[in-house]
C-alpha cells in the first residue's frame, strides 16, 4: 500500500486504540513489522475464544466495534433514535478510516494468509452476530458500513445487552453480566395453559410496543411451567429488544441501583424476573419489591416490569393466629392488610393448576416426538401413569423427569 490508515486519528471510535490487538497494529502500520506476529496471535486467541471467522482482521474489528462502547453506540441507546448529523458524520469519518481492514484481506497488513479465512473450532452464531452481517451484507463505503452499524446499535444495542437475552445482576461491580448458556424454552414447548400463555403475551405484547402493561404474579401449582413460561418470552421478543433479568431475594435490597441501570437502557424492555418468590413475615425484602413496584420517590423505569412466580398466592406468609377473633381489631387488620398487600401491587394475577391426566400424558408425548420416539396410546397412558403413582404426581415437571428417564434407559440399551 502506498499509503497506511492512521486509525490513531479515530474521533468516535476511540476505545480502539487501548485494544492490545489494535495497539499493536497500529505498530505494524508505523512501520514496527515485528508486532504482527502479536497482533496475529491476539486475533486468533479471540477468534478461537468467541468463534470469529472469515478475515479475521474484519471480523475482530466489527467485534470490537458492537462490544466496545462508543458514543455513536451509546447515543443511540439512550435517544431511542437517530443520532445527530455532525456525530454520524464523525462516525463515518472513523469508519472511513477502518475500511481498508474491513474490505481487504488481513494478509495485506499482517502478511499472514491463515487470516484471511480463518475457521475456529467452534463459529460464532449468536442471533445478533448473525444479523450484523445481514445488516453489512454488500456494503462497500464507509457510509455503507456506517449504517449498518447504526441499525445494529438501534436494533440490538452494543456489547453484552446485544448479545444476550438473560442476566444476573453482579452485585460487586453493580453491572448486568449476560448469562451465557441461557436455555429458553420456546413458546410452543409449553404444552397446555393456553389462557394463561395469552394473557402472558398480551401483556408483554403492550409491554414491547411501550404501551401500558401491568407487573405479572404466576401463581399456582408447581412444576406447571410458570418458569418456563416467563423465560420463553426472552427468546419470543429478543429481536424486538426485550431481556430477562433473573434476581434471587437477597438482591432486592439492590433494586434502586439496578433500576436506575436499566433505565440508561431506554432502547430496551426489561423483565425483571423473580423465581419461586414467597417471604416470611420476619424478612424485609419484600418492602423493597413494594416500593420499587410502585416507585417510591423516584419513579419506576417505563423499560421495566417485574414477573415473578410463586406457589403461593399471598406472598407473605400469614398465619391463623393473624386473623383470630381474639386479639386488637385494629392489628389484626392491619397484619392481614400487610400479608396480602404486595400481591395485590401485581396488575395481573395469572392461575396455573396441575394438568389433568391427558394434559399430563399430551406433554410427555410432545416431548417424546421431539426426539423422534413416538409411544401407541395405551403404550403412553401406562408408562406416564406408573411414573406419575410412584413420584410426585401429575405436572410438567414430572413429565420431564419422566421423558428424561425414558430416553436415558433407551440409550442405554442401544450401547
Amino acid at each position: 500500500m502506498s499509503q497506511r490508515p492512521h486509525i490513531k486519528e479515530l474521533l468516535i471510535c476511540r476505545s480502539l486504540l487501548s485494544d492490545p490487538a489494535c495497539q499493536a497494529l497500529a505498530d505494524v502500520l508505523s512501520g514496527q513489522e515485528e508486532k504482527a506476529g502479536t497482533c496475529a496471535a491476539l486475533l486468533i486467541e479471540t477468534a478461537e475464544e468467541v468463534g470469529l471467522s472469515g478475515n479475521l482482521l474484519r471480523s475482530y474489528l466489527l467485534y470490537r466495534l458492537v462490544h466496545d462502547a462508543n458514543l455513536a453506540a451509546q447515543t443511540t441507546e439512550v435517544s431511542r433514535g437517530p443520532i445527530g448529523e455532525s456525530l454520524h458524520q464523525a462516525f463515518v469519518q472513523d469508519i472511513a478510516l477502518l475500511l481498508p481492514f474491513l474490505t481487504q484481506p488481513a494478509s495485506d497488513f499482517l502478511g499472514l494468509e491463515l487470516l484471511d479465512d480463518y475457521q475456529p473450532t467452534t463459529p460464532l452464531a449468536t442471533e445478533a452476530f448473525t444479523a450484523l452481517q445481514d445488516f453489512l451484507a454488500g456494503a462497500e463505503t464507509a457510509e455503507d458500513y456506517a449504517e449498518g452499524l447504526l441499525t445494529y446499535y438501534s436494533r440490538y444495542g452494543y456489547g453484552d445487552i446485544a448479545s444476550y437475552k438473560a442476566f444476573r445482576w453482579d452485585e460487586k461491580n453493580q453491572v448486568l453480566v449476560g448469562i451465557r448458556h441461557f436455555e429458553a424454552m420456546q413458546m410452543d414447548d409449553i404444552i397446555g395453559y393456553a389462557h394463561q400463555k395469552e394473557q402472558l403475551i398480551d401483556n408483554t405484547e403492550a409491554f414491547v410496543q411501550c404501551k401500558p402493561a401491568n407487573n405479572v404474579l404466576l401463581v399456582g401449582a408447581r412444576g406447571t411451567g410458570k418458569s418456563s413460561a416467563v423465560k420463553a418470552l426472552a427468546n419470543v421478543y429478543y429481536q424486538r429488544g426485550l431481556r430477562l433479568l433473573q434476581l434471587t431475594k437477597p438482591q432486592l435490597q439492590n433494586l434502586p441501583a439496578i433500576m436506575e441501570n436499566l433505565r440508561y437502557f431506554a432502547s430496551k424492555r426489561f423483565i425483571i424476573f423473580l423465581d419461586d418468590l414467597s417471604f416470611e413475615e420476619a424478612e424485609a425484602e419484600y418492602k423493597y419489591l413494594k416500593s420499587a413496584i410502585e416507585g417510591g420517590v423516584e419513579s419506576r423505569p417505563e423499560n421495566v416490569l417485574i414477573y415473578a412466580t410463586s406457589n403461593r398466592r399471598h406472598l407473605i406468609r400469614e398465619h391463623w393466629r393473624d386473623r383470630a377473633e381474639g386479639q386488637d381489631e385494629v392489628y389484626r387488620d392491619d397484619s392481614i392488610n400487610e400479608t396480602i398487600s404486595l400481591s395485590d401491587r401485581f396488575g395481573l394475577i395469572i392461575q396455573y393448576y396441575a394438568p389433568d391426566q391427558k394434559e399430563y400424558l399430551a406433554i410427555i408425548d410432545h416431548r417424546l416426538r421431539k426426539a423422534g420416539i413416538e409411544l401407541s396410546p395405551e403404550e403412553l397412558r401406562i408408562a406416564g401413569t406408573r411414573w406419575e403413582m410412584t413420584h410426585s404426581g401429575r405436572s410438567g415437571r414430572t413429565a420431564q423427569q419422566f421423558v428424561a428417564h425414558y430416553l436415558g434407559q433407551l440409550d442405554g440399551s442401544n450401547n
